[in-house]
């Protein structure tokens, strides 16, 4: 199977989306010859191209593309490849309305923007077949060729008619029967008993509250038949290409595709990572998403398919990055196993729904800070391309995600709005972060025996499999720590007696989960030593001869939980009924971590610095507004210092970054 090395060759990765039939073609040269001077090395092509190489049904216009290929080529700039299918032209509306898709009442979503097209749509499935298979039978082996991209951020839905039949016949490859989907369902609920396959619909627009299982296995549906789009496009091009790896680009923890999934699809694993510059924890949303993609990645190399040089208009004030950050986060991404680091896009836009998101080539030219900052990272790049492409993060811990309890989580008529499961899940992230820790995140049905400490911040939903396999790992001599509200319920969302698993409890030795007590925003509950947040429940200790089989951590104080365990722990197993705060999350992690025998990065490191270890290099990156000294232990060279040496300490400036090998 190729791979990222086979796109890279020895190199990161750097460069981005590039856009040329926005612009007249006597601007390609120069666009070439500012890419050149910023080290650009890779561009995507083609992403929203469809009606520029088919302005009318079946007509192909591939000369403008043949120049630019061979320009690109020409100069050394290698070319991700798109199959431009996630925006049809407007032809494709007017001539066939049944490829728009519909929303859940029924309204046709138009043309207009993008992502206007019916996934389980036959004839848009048909005109994407052969858009891709005329441009991969072109330019599968053109030598500026380094990798395909299909599609982009797939992310559009649709409740329609054909989309109904679509449904039904995955239903019924999933479940059997009519009598296995009701039991499922739990359709005595309500009077909503299904007699024929026909009546069967996506859970559109209701009276009341929708059937939990049907709107859960929609998710799972709606996922799966984009994955069928994606598959369909990627064959083709491999058929042509079989030595060029295949992505498509996620997006950052993104709710519509089942990651894990997914990305057992991909060659190269890929993600647009878009952090709010405004955010004081954007390095750790950044590290979050860094440490997932890598995961879906199955630890190895992964790539930034998109991000903002600087202002991304997505909705409120769009501010630039400030000075350095650009640079920062995309050392971050390559500190947490990226070799690709790119960007939406090239040349800024003047025209369009998107003409005040940044470029690296912003409208301010070639005098630019963007650009001039773009020159600094593709340097940076450059230094570190050898000494880094191909190696791996060190990882002991993994956090459990699954797009499945994610889905099940968020359903209506749950037991509060304010519980947001990727909330939670950064939560507990940060707290390993600030830690000095670099977590993996693994499905909760992964092999778990590598990692000497697994979290689980908030997984309600988990398959039998799931709950034995974590039983497993404990039983292996592994740690694990559980939050609140978990296996709760089984695959289909169907709650389980006792307020949780009994496999479950036993191992964390709980009698039951009387009562769910979840908070209102801003509200907290007092713990020992510290403050809960989000929820709390009323748990009860499992007794053997009289005594607790758990210990009480801690309790509740004050209020209708008073005296009740609040943190518990039963060996190596422990559980967290509440979250703490974040000034108590993170010491109580890094007590667990140190327990089971995981070490930071490096110890004693001030406040909003992060240490990262990849291969045989630290990388120190400085999210601070300050200048901050750390102190490393023994004599470095700093790799973007040309090599200086570091001996005992070192000061990193405001958004800084260092990369040292060791010098012994």
């Amino acid at each position: 199977m190729p791979t990222l090395h086979d796109a890279t060759r020895g190199r990161i990765l750097f460069g981005g989306d590039y856009n040329p039939e926005q612009w007249p073609e006597e601007t390609w040269a120069e666009d070439v010859r500012l890419m050149k001077n910023a080290g650009v090395n890779s561009v995507t092509v083609g992403v929203f191209s469809w009606a520029r190489i088919e302005p009318r049904p079946g007509v192909r216009e591939f000369d403008w593309l043949d120049r630019l290929l061979e320009l690109l080529h020409a100069s050394g700039i290698g070319v991700v490849l798109s199959t431009p299918t996630s925006t049809p032209p407007p032809w494709m509306g007017t001539r066939h309305p049944e490829t728009l898709p519909r929303d859940e009442n029924g309204e046709v979503v138009w043309w207009g923007s993008r992502q206007q097209f019916c996934p389980s749509s036959p004839t848009y499935r048909h005109y994407a077949a052969a858009l891709t298979e005329d441009l991969a039978a072109r330019y599968g082996g053109h030598p500026a060729l380094t990798m395909w991209h299909i599609n982009n951020e797939y992310c559009t839905h649709c409740w329609c008619d054909t989309t109904a039949q679509h449904f039904r016949l995955w239903l019924h490859d999933r479940h059997g029967s009519l009598d296995a989907l009701n039991s499922a369902w739990g359709t005595a609920f309500w009077s909503q008993r299904y007699d024929s396959w026909d009546e069967v619909i996506p859970p559109r627009r209701a009276q009341y509250l929708r059937n939990p299982g049907q709107t859960l296995d929609f998710k799972r549906f709606t996922s799966d038949a984009l994955l069928e789009c994606y598959t369909a496009e990627r064959d083709i091009v491999a058929r042509h290409s079989p030595r060029l790896p295949v992505t498509t680009n996620f997006m950052s923890l993104w709710t519509g595709q089942d990651g894990w999934k997914w990305a057992a699809h991909e060659d190269v694993v890929s993600v647009d990572i878009y952090p709010d510059t405004k955010d004081p924890l954007g390095g750790q949303y950044n590290a979050m998403i860094g440490d997932l993609t890598r995961s879906q990645a199955r630890g190895g190399p992964w790539m930034v398919m998109e991000q903002a040089a600087g202002a991304v208009k997505s909705g409120g004030v769009s501010r630039p990055k400030p000075r350095g950050l650009n640079r920062l986060w995309s050392l971050q991404s390559v500190a947490h196993g990226a070799d690709a680091v790119c960007y939406f896009q090239w040349r800024q836009s003047r025209q369009g729904a998107e003409k005040f998101h940044s470029g690296m080539l912003g409208h301010a030219g070639e005098a630019g800070r963007s650009y001039h900052e773009v020159l600094h990272i593709g340097a940076d790049l450059a230094v570190l391309a050898p000494e880094v492409t191909g190696t791996q993060v060190r990882s002991e811990i993994a956090i459990l995600h699954d797009w499945n309890s994610w889905w099940a989580d968020q359903q209506d008529g749950r037991l509060s709005d304010h519980l947001d499961y990727t909330d939670v899940l950064r939560a507990w992230h940060r707290a390993l972060w600030e830690a000095g820790h670099t977590p993996s995140f693994a499905h909760p049905e992964h092999d778990l025996r590598s990692y000497r400490l697994v979290v689980v911040p908030h997984l309600y939903l988990l398959t039998d499999s799931a709950v034995e396999n974590l039983l497993a790992y404990v039983q292996g001599g592994g740690t694990l720590v559980c939050g609140f509200m978990t296996g709760v319920a089984d695959e289909m969302d169907r709650v389980r007696e006792g307020g949780m698993d009994a496999r479950l409890r036993e191992l964390f030795g709980l009698a039951t989960v009387h009562e769910w007590w979840p908070l209102e925003t801003g509200e907290s509950v007092g713990c020992d030593g510290f403050l809960g947040t989000v929820w709390s429940e009323e748990v009860e200790l499992a007794l053997t001869a009289g005594r607790p089989e758990a210990e009480t951590v801690a309790s509740y104080r004050g209020g209708e939980l008073d005296g009740l365990p609040a943190v518990t722990r039963n060996g190596r197993a422990w559980y967290l009924s509440t979250l703490p705060e974040p000034t108590a999350l993170r010491p109580l992690l890094a007590r667990i971590a140190d327990s089971a025998g995981v070490v930071p990065a490096l110890e004693g490191l001030p406040t909003g610095v992060e240490a990262v270890r990849r291969g045989d290099l630290l990388f120190l990156l400085n999210h601070g507004l300050l200048p901050a000294t750390v102190t490393v232990p023994g004599t470095h060279h700093d790799l973007l210092l040309a090599g200086a040496e570091v001996q005992g300490t070192l000061t990193l400036e405001r958004h800084g970054v260092a990369v040292l090998r060791s010098a012994a």
